[in-house]
């Protein structure tokens, strides 16, 4: 039994995969593909600021969790409200390890490219 409450998955969060194509010209083009949009819990657990180049960068770290789904990777990255996160790691619930997936997240630095 998992201790997340199928409640606390009250936010909408998009899977994206980044996928490359060649156009016409045989020019690699980079886009990121939705996978699909899934109920999570997000929690915001801090937020920092720091100058990078001589320009003020801002890094996010939140933690989302989801039920378990089969092939999320760590080079997808997620969307919510807007926001654009990166995949710093997946951690399967330590019951089953295929109920709920608990995955850390960052944003600002890089906007999930």
């Amino acid at each position: 039994m998992s201790n997340v409450a199928s409640g606390t998955l009250r936010h909408r969060v998009l899977i994206q995969q980044q996928v490359t194509t060649r156009d016409s010209d045989g020019i690699e083009q980079t886009a990121w593909l939705d996978v699909a949009t899934v109920w999570a819990s997000v929690e915001p657990l801090s937020a920092r600021e720091f100058i990078q180049s001589g320009q003020t960068q801002s890094a996010v770290t939140a933690r989302i969790t989801m039920r378990y789904r089969d092939g999320l990777l760590p080079s997808m990255r997620l969307v919510h409200r807007g926001e654009i996160f990166n995949i710093a790691g997946l951690l399967p619930d330590k019951a089953s390890g295929l109920e709920y997936i608990t995955i850390p997240v960052s944003a600002g630095v890089n906007d999930g490219q």
